[in-house]
Formats: C-alpha cells, sequence, structure tokens
C-alpha cells in the first residue's frame, strides 16, 4: 500500500476521476475490482466503472464483494463497513474506504440522463422558475443526476478493441485524456501505473 500511495504521489499529476471502461463482451469483476482498488491505493477521489452492457451495474453487489475481498488482501484495509454509491438509484451516497468514491455506470447514465436534464430544465420554464436564457454548462451540470458529487472525469482507461468509450459520459468527458488499453482481462499493476504516468506526462492545451 504505502509503495502505491508513494508512487501516486510521485507523479506530476494525479487525476482526481478516472473512468474505466471496459467496450469487451464478458467484463470480469476480479480485474475490475483490482483496477478501483489501485485507484483507491494510489490517492485517486473519484472513480467511475462502466461497460456497455451495464453488467457491472446490475451486478453491483459482486463487484463490491470482489473490491471488497481485494482492498483486504492487497492493502489491508479493514473493510468490515464499506458502501458504494450507485448512479440513478434512490440510494444513499455512499463512499468506500481510502478516501475514494466509486460511481458503478451504465448507458442510462449518459444519453439518457441528458434528455432527462433537458425535459427537467423545460419543466422550470414551464413552471416559470427558469427562464431559457438560463440554460449554460453550470445549470446542466447540476440538472445531471449520473454525476452528482463527482467532477468531470480527468482521465478514462478504456480498455478493448472499440474505438469508442460507447456512451460513457458523453457530456463530462469534453476535456478528458482518453488512454486505449488492449484489455483489462490478467490486466498487471505496471500497466495501470503506465497509464498514470503516461497521463501525468500529457501536455493538456484545453482545446486551444
Amino acid at each position: 500500500r504505502q509503495r502505491w500511495r508513494a508512487e501516486g504521489r510521485a507523479l506530476r499529476k494525479l487525476p482526481v476521476h478516472v473512468g474505466l471502461v471496459v467496450t469487451e463482451e464478458e467484463p470480469s469483476y476480479a480485474d475490475m475490482a483490482s483496477l478501483v482498488v489501485w485507484c483507491m491505493a494510489a490517492g485517486i477521489s473519484y472513480v467511475s466503472v462502466y461497460d456497455h452492457n451495464g453488467i457491472f451495474k446490475r451486478n453491483n453487489s459482486r463487484l463490491m464483494d470482489e473490491i471488497l475481498k481485494q482492498q483486504q488482501e492487497l492493502i489491508g484495509l479493514d473493510c468490515s463497513k464499506y458502501t458504494v454509491e450507485f448512479a440513478n438509484q434512490d440510494k444513499t451516497g455512499q463512499v468506500l474506504n481510502c478516501q475514494s468514491t466509486l460511481k458503478v455506470l451504465s448507458p442510462e447514465d449518459g444519453k439518457a440522463d441528458i434528455v432527462k436534464a433537458a425535459q427537467n430544465f423545460c419543466q422550470l420554464v414551464a413552471q416559470q422558475q427558469r427562464t431559457h436564457t438560463d440554460l449554460d454548462v453550470n445549470v446542466l451540470d447540476n440538472l445531471l443526476s449520473s454525476t452528482n458529487g463527482f467532477p468531470d472525469p480527468d482521465l478514462v482507461l478504456k480498455f478493448g478493441p472499440v474505438d469508442s468509450t460507447l456512451g460513457f459520459l458523453p457530456w463530462h468527458i469534453r476535456l478528458t485524456e482518453i488512454i486505449s488499453l488492449p484489455s483489462h482481462l490478467n490486466i498487471s499493476y505496471e500497466d495501470f501505473f503506465s497509464a498514470l504516468h503516461h497521463y501525468a506526462a500529457c501536455e493538456q492545451r484545453w482545446g486551444k
């Protein structure tokens, strides 16, 4: 744990929010759990897990059990009390140990969430609580439920052969650095840290 934390601190910059996007057809709970735990150990504050079929979200308890197991095995945390936040569900916002917050997302948290936010804004205009001139980036951000309380991703690690993020938070990744890796299956810590090192070394021009 100390090694991973030290390596995270040694990077020139560390992402605040990392999205883990799987485009492969058969996601691995064990390998995804390893990635989440490595993010936690490195000191990353927010982690989003996404697959385009929504498998992780439908089976979130299985994913959480694997994360808990690996927390205990890899970084030795007392994980008897763990919580996790699931987007767009009536659950209390919850936080994993290691001061990292996790959201498990699916395609319904992307374009569908934007449509819902637009409908909510139109209702506010119809009720004269807003005017159409009030709509801006910050207002729309506040209306989106899938990332409530989450900053936009600084880094997305995309796993698999598909050259697309397949609907992962389309509104929020305008300025996100996206790094593609061949697969999340049997991924090593070295591959994960190499991606963080690549992110730390990149120069972001913010569209300039």
